[in-house]
């Protein structure tokens, strides 16, 4: 007889009559029907933990590998995270698409960043970038200002037109800056327009600018692009929607981000828990 059914038959009778009284007139040693319960009863564990590991996966919409998910889930080591996410199909789906950036600047500011994305304090250093947002019905822009401290999003603009108007607006979110604030950009047209300029100085930031054709001068903000639209519009395949709703995954895609979305480089807490806790 098999075990399951064995077990099933014993749960229903041992109210009315002994489990080895039970277990002699199925024909099964008593010391079997233990050993098979307690398999089953490893065997549901191991269910109830794959379940809440694709859980995890689900609530995130599989934009966390396994290390991120292990994070989640303390108690359970990272290669067996791995084993029950490949199992079940359940891997990280975000494919990073890049694009490459054109233009000639006007005025080049030293590139005084240098490529160190470090920072001690909230509002130190600071990178900002444009990106296209061709989902809806007319093509739109973002416009971002991230902390390099924790990688939270601290100002963002969506417009119609990349002219300085869409990225001064960026800009003014900023609050009261400390003493010695870099900002970081690219030699874009925008960037390096009199008026930017103008505007960058009386609030006392010192500019600091990518050399041309180096994107990874200001790798940061280009990753947060890139991983925005991965985890939204292409991993949900929404490649042509209303501007009204562009508007809103990228609002809320934002939040999520700064709020919600663990970060390994911080210690698996969202960058606004980071600063948080930091305080």
């Amino acid at each position: 007889m098999a075990p399951k059914v064995v077990i099933q038959l014993v749960e229903e009778l041992k109210d009315v009559m002994p489990i080895g009284e039970i277990c002699r007139h199925l024909g099964v040693g008593r010391s079997s029907y233990y050993r098979w319960r307690k398999n089953a009863d490893q065997s549901t564990q191991k269910e109830i933990r794959d379940q809440q590991i694709g859980d995890l996966c689900k609530e995130h919409k599989f934009r966390y590998g396994y290390r991120k998910i292990a994070a989640l889930y303390p108690g359970v080591c990272k290669k067996t995270v791995q084993r029950v996410m490949q199992q079940y199909g359940w891997q990280c789906k975000v494919k990073v698409k890049r694009r490459k950036r054109t233009g000639q600047p006007a005025y080049v500011a030293p590139n005084i960043l240098a490529r160190d994305f470090t920072a001690t304090k909230p509002l130190e250093k600071l990178v900002t970038d444009i990106t296209y947002l061709p989902f809806g019905q007319t093509m739109m822009y973002l416009s971002s200002i991230l902390d390099v401290y924790n990688g939270e999003i601290v100002a963002q603009t969506i417009g119609f037109k990349q002219d300085t108007d869409f990225v001064l607006d960026t800009l003014y979110q900023l609050p009261n800056l400390p003493e010695g604030c870099i900002l970081h950009s690219d030699q874009g047209s925008v960037y390096t327009s009199y008026a930017y300029q103008k505007a960058v100085k009386e609030k006392g930031i010192t500019m600091s600018m990518s050399r041309k054709g180096t994107p990874a001068d200001n790798s940061p903000i280009e990753t947060f692009h890139s991983t925005l639209k991965s985890e939204t519009f292409y991993l949900d395949e929404i490649y042509r929607t209303t501007n009204a709703r562009v508007i809103r995954i990228v609002e809320e895609y934002i939040t999520y981000y700064n709020n919600i979305r663990i970060q390994t480089k911080l210690n698996s807490q969202s960058p606004v828990q980071y600063r948080q806790l930091a305080a």
